[in-house]
């Protein structure tokens, strides 16, 4: 109860657990921008990646609502430090920080807001797979005739519609301005912020935050022009057009047109 007490009372502590909510998260944002950039590969690598997270099966939806309770956590200490930080200010002295804070601190709350807000319309996209109609959550089958989910039309779906797009951009930019201070300030609250290599860990932070934002948006432009195996590759997709060098389907395509030559000359015979 006293561990309790400190992390969620104390100012002090507040901020640790901030810190600590907030290295949780961006962890994950990492390891997820990992898993997704495998739209450039083979669809088979996402998809199986995909079936293979989904069959952990009750593990998975205990990973879910961690994180879960762990972005609840960041964001209602985020809230109490905001209005404890309010009740505290002085007029004279809100000026003198407001000078001082850089414009990512000043807006860390609104971008926090508008990426909360992201994350759920995500999870509603992708996980719960509500937001939209049964034909933008397609199957497929693997090479070794595993049924999945097809995960990377999915993706190519979602991004090809300008709206979500932009959102998504807009979203994962601002989500990264917010790391760009939130990784900063994480080493501070945990006391492994020194003067001797500030600067560097700003630069080091700022760095890593852009290559994020540019990996998002190059599976988006990826998704939207469809470059390379970033395009739909599913036939059982409507408006899908299959080659006859396609490298997903092509062994397919060459049987059927064997058949159907076959089946021709049996009809004329």
């Amino acid at each position: 109860m006293k561990v309790i007490h400190v992390l969620f009372r104390s100012s002090i502590g507040k901020k640790v657990t901030m810190a600590v909510s907030g290295f949780i998260l961006f962890g994950f944002v990492i390891s997820h921008l990992s898993g997704n950039i495998q739209i450039f590969a083979h669809p088979d690598k996402i998809n199986a990646y995909a079936h293979f997270i989904e069959s952990l099966g009750p593990a998975l939806w205990g990973i879910r609502l961690f994180l879960l309770a762990t972005l609840v956590v960041h964001v209602w200490v985020a809230a109490q430090l905001t209005i404890e930080n309010k009740r505290a200010r002085q007029k004279n002295y809100e000026k003198q920080v407001t000078l001082r804070a850089t414009m990512a601190s000043r807006y860390m709350r609104v971008s926090g807001v508008i990426v909360f807000v992201f994350i759920i319309y995500h999870l509603l996209h992708f996980t719960v797979r509500v937001t939209h109609g049964a034909e933008a959550y397609p199957t497929t089958i693997l090479a070794d005739g595993t049924p999945v989910r097809d995960v990377h039309s999915m993706i190519v779906l979602g991004f090809q519609n300008p709206v979500i797009a932009i959102f998504y951009l807009l979203s994962v930019g601002l989500l990264s301005w917010h790391l760009a201070h939130g990784l900063v300030s994480m080493f501070q609250s945990l006391g492994l912020r020194t003067r001797t290599w500030s600067r560097f860990l700003e630069r080091v932070t700022i760095v890593v935050c852009v290559l994020y934002f540019l990996g998002n948006a190059l599976i988006v432009a990826a998704c939207y022009y469809e470059w390379g195996n970033a395009r739909i590759q599913n036939p059982q997709i409507a408006g899908f057009s299959c080659r006859t060098d396609c490298e997903v389907c092509g062994a397919r395509t060459a049987d059927a047109i064997a058949d159907a030559i076959d089946g021709s000359k049996e009809s004329q015979s």
